[in-house]
């Protein structure tokens, strides 16, 4: 696979239940601090009571666009204007830069009869104007909107993989020398109907999720957002920007299988993750750390194994892995940025971040499932894995931006 131009990472930027920043959510990573929490955010609408990731804090965002914002729209808000200001990248950058954001959710959370039968007299009402079918690429015109970004606002909605593949259409989109400078990320925000409809998969642990757990019985959603400045390497340089790392290969692929079950024997997964090796020019071997996919559901929990089995065979030793959605929960369309700005700050602080309450995990010879505290370790590339319904998997590839590739 030719190799892409080199792609800097200048600026990051977080929501989650650790609160607004991605130094909140380092900190709390560091400390293994469970933000799973019972439902208060909004009333609970399900005969079951689940817990969640949830943002307590409130999001307030100033913004003069003209449209409506969305809880979806605040979080993306919130976490973009942190990665950019980051990156320190300016008008004439902003001018030209698209905006590429993963959503499932969007404004699903904030849609009233009103806004679907007359958006008019909800604009003559609030003084704000919204769109009635609330489209994800909205969450992307919001945030382009606030920041002063010109390029293309796209949305991505591929279910849990939106958020990586966001990254991942970024990335093309500057390899292809169709931009210098590109924001990228994914948002969710809790919703009612989304709990509903996990509740009716009966895919719902009424207690803090367990991936890799033998006893695991499903998972918990969250909401968040994270963001990610890229960049085209020379120009990050040129400009004396500080580079975080390199994203250095992405890749996709479809199981091609089910509406929601994933193939058992991770065959798609693994393929993701072979491409975006190939693409990065680096070995299973150097791969320090995964950031998985790690529901908590029977089904997906295995599945990955059986991916990580495909790909790491032949290591020196276990690939060690562990699942990030075990402090924060599921948050769905951003959870695949989310859990690339975790990857990022692993590989750039030197952390491994274990699974949370893992138990009796499933065994394998070629996989470490990480338990206990945050293990300090020195790595030149990490890899995060994303899955979502129908099939979709992502693989993203960072490496330390002072790593020399390997051929």
């Amino acid at each position: 696979m030719p190799r892409p131009v080199e792609i800097a990472i200048t600026g990051l930027g977080a929501v989650t239940p650790y609160g607004v920043g991605w130094e909140a959510l380092l900190d709390g990573l560091t400390r293994g601090e469970n933000a799973i929490t019972p439902l208060s955010v909004f009333e609970n609408p399900l005969a079951v009571h689940p817990v969640v990731g949830q943002v307590t804090q409130p999001l307030n965002v100033d913004s003069d666009t003209g449209l409506y914002l969305s809880r979806t729209d605040r979080l993306a808000i919130l976490a973009a204007r942190q990665a950019v200001a980051m990156a320190a990248i300016g008008a004439d950058d902003r001018a030209a830069c698209p905006v590429v954001l993963g959503s499932t959710v969007a404004g699903l959370t904030d849609l009233v009869p009103e806004v679907v039968h007359d958006p008019a007299a909800y604009y003559r009402r609030t003084g704000t104007r919204p769109a009635s079918s609330y489209p994800v690429g909205h969450v992307a015109a919001c945030v382009a909107a606030d920041l002063g970004c010109g390029g293309p606002r796209i949305g991505v909605n591929v279910a849990c993989s939106s958020g990586a593949l966001a990254l991942a259409a970024a990335a093309n989109m500057i390899a292809e020398g169709r931009a210098t400078v590109a924001l990228a990320g994914g948002s969710d925000a809790l919703c009612a109907v989304t709990l509903a409809g996990f509740a009716s998969l009966q895919a719902l642990d009424s207690q803090p999720c367990r991936p890799f757990s033998r006893s695991r019985s499903g998972l918990n959603v969250g909401e968040g957002a994270a963001a990610v400045v890229l960049e085209e390497w020379t120009h990050a340089r040129a400009r004396g920007a500080v580079i975080l790392g390199r994203l250095a290969g992405w890749a996709s692929s479809n199981d091609a299988l089910h509406p929601t079950a994933p193939d058992d024997q991770g065959r798609g997964l693994a393929r993701a993750m072979r491409l975006s090796l190939e693409m990065a020019g680096v070995a299973p071997a150097a791969i320090g750390y995964v950031n998985a996919h790690g529901t908590g559901t029977p089904l997906n929990d295995v599945a990955e194994m059986r991916g990580y089995e495909r790909v790491f065979a032949g290591r020196p030793g276990p690939v060690p892995v562990s699942s990030t959605k075990s402090y924060i929960g599921h948050t769905l369309g951003a959870a695949g940025a989310i859990e690339a700005v975790i990857t990022l700050l692993g590989l750039r602080h030197g952390l491994l971040f274990p699974t949370l309450r893992l138990a009796e995990p499933e065994e394998s010879p070629l996989v470490e499932f990480l338990a206990g505290a945050p293990r300090p370790t020195s790595m030149r590339a990490a890899m995060s894995v994303s899955a979502g319904f129908g099939g979709t998997n992502a693989s993203l590839v960072f490496t330390r931006a002072d790593a020399e590739d390997e051929s």
